[in-house]
């Protein structure tokens, strides 16, 4: 029993004592004591006042005064009006949180097979790099309302959507073909997602310096970007890939092993698990399914150059590619296949994507366009949407090497947090 229901008790039992009657449960009713007020109960007085047949102050007195006499909990009060302000006494305080730290499993509630089923996904790495600071603030927040919604009664689904695939991941997987000399984690003495990473930079340096070449032979940077070298390979693997090319998906399937092994090392650190986990390889066949029925139904519409579009114009957004010119497809097609197959696995009743504030147009899209294609749950989806994460002089580019890398940061943590406890004694 809680300190409002002890007190609502004494009440019930004051005014029986002191006016011969006993109050109706709904006549006895507490608040917050505001802020400018003495207290941290409050009971309103007002509708008490049937049975005192007295003034507000003199009934908030006289309850009061009760009160302060029979209840070990009431240290002191003050009336302000028709209100009658309970002050708390330490001891029962103290006495509280003996209660509460006795009970293992106080404040909780135990889910049941009834339960709602809550999905909550957080984390969605890339696997062209590793996890950064931007990442740690997404897997604790997630894991945060992963513990939220279990404390509440929920049952909860932890899943994670690894962008295992696309123009990045082929960035990386180029620029270690070119560049890399065979080098593998073992042989560096790097974590597999580093060694990745670093690939992907070396992209970047690369494609920046042809740039600059192109532009000094008099191309403008436009036309240096359409005559890349080294894009047009990257494309080119992309395309090769989706086409199931064995010795491309073969060098995918082994740096992104390499990338897998890191991050689970750096979610151990974190202490982050997941229920479920998708990979974007699996799920954009399934968009791209949707896409090509939605063009079907005339839901989307195709350009000249073979490019397929939702046109959402009627809804206040934008027109919104699905499928590129060359039949690839881009992050919504693949949002959209997730959906999907998360729905069709999981009888869910909440879907909360935890990503930040720079994709609320993104998802505003998904959930329209899942409604136009007839699933009757693509309103309901929820993006849990907070700020991101920039240094002092802007936005972090894993391109360009310009993160806080989690590991580091971590470890740099647990060394600060040593040295403090070896000061502090």
């Amino acid at each position: 029993m809680n300190i409002e229901d002890l007190l609502r008790r004494s009440v019930s039992q004051g005014v029986k004592d002191l006016y011969g009657q006993e109050p109706d449960i709904n006549q006895i009713q507490f608040q917050k004591t505001k802020r400018e007020f003495e207290g941290h109960i409050t009971l309103v007085v007002f509708p008490l006042l049937k049975l005192s047949k007295k003034k507000p102050e003199d009934t908030g007195q006289e309850i009061g005064g009760y009160l302060q006499a029979n209840n070990e909990l009431v240290d002191s009060f003050n009336v302000i009006k028709g209100f009658l302000n309970l002050t708390i006494s330490a001891e029962a305080w103290v006495r509280l949180l003996k209660n509460i730290d006795s009970q293992k499993n106080y404040g909780l509630v135990e889910a049941t097979k009834d339960s709602p089923l809550v999905m909550i996904e957080f984390s969605s790495p890339n696997t062209n790099k590793p996890l950064h600071l931007g990442h740690i603030r997404n897997n604790l927040l997630g894991n945060a309302l992963v513990k939220i919604h279990e404390a509440v009664g929920n049952r909860v689904v932890k899943t994670n959507i690894v962008n295992d695939r696309g123009i990045h991941i082929c960035k990386s997987m180029l620029a270690w073909q070119k560049y890399g000399n065979g080098e593998t984690p073992e042989s560096s003495g790097k974590k597999g997602d580093h060694l990745v990473g670093d690939y992907y930079v070396a992209f970047d340096q690369h494609y920046k310096k042809e740039l600059e070449e192109l532009k000094a032979q008099g191309l403008s940077q436009e036309e240096a970007e359409e005559q890349s070298t080294l894009m047009r390979e990257a494309r080119e693997m992309l395309v090769k890939w989706e086409q199931g090319d064995k010795e491309v998906r073969d060098l995918w399937n082994k740096m992104n092993g390499w990338v897998y092994e890191g991050f689970e090392e750096t979610y151990q650190k974190l202490g982050v698990s997941f229920d479920k986990i998708y990979y974007e390889s699996d799920t954009y066949l399934v968009g791209k399914k949707e896409v090509e029925e939605g063009l079907s139904k005339g839901v989307f519409y195709k350009k000249e150059d073979g490019s397929v579009w939702v046109d959402l114009s009627e809804e206040g957004l934008d027109q919104k590619i699905l499928l590129r010119a060359d039949g690839t497809s881009v992050y919504m097609t693949q949002d959209i296949g997730t959906a999907k197959l998360r729905f069709n696995d999981y009888s869910i009743d909440k879907m909360i994507y935890v990503v930040g504030n720079e994709q609320n147009y993104h998802f505003q899209v998904l959930s329209v366009i899942l409604d136009k294609l007839g699933f009757e749950w693509g309103k309901g989806l929820v993006h849990f949407s907070y700020g991101m994460v920039e240094l002092p002089d802007g936005k972090m580019k894993s391109r360009e090497g310009t993160v806080v890398d989690a590991d580091d940061l971590i470890d740099e943590m647990i060394q600060t947090a040593k040295e403090s406890s070896i000061e502090l004694g």
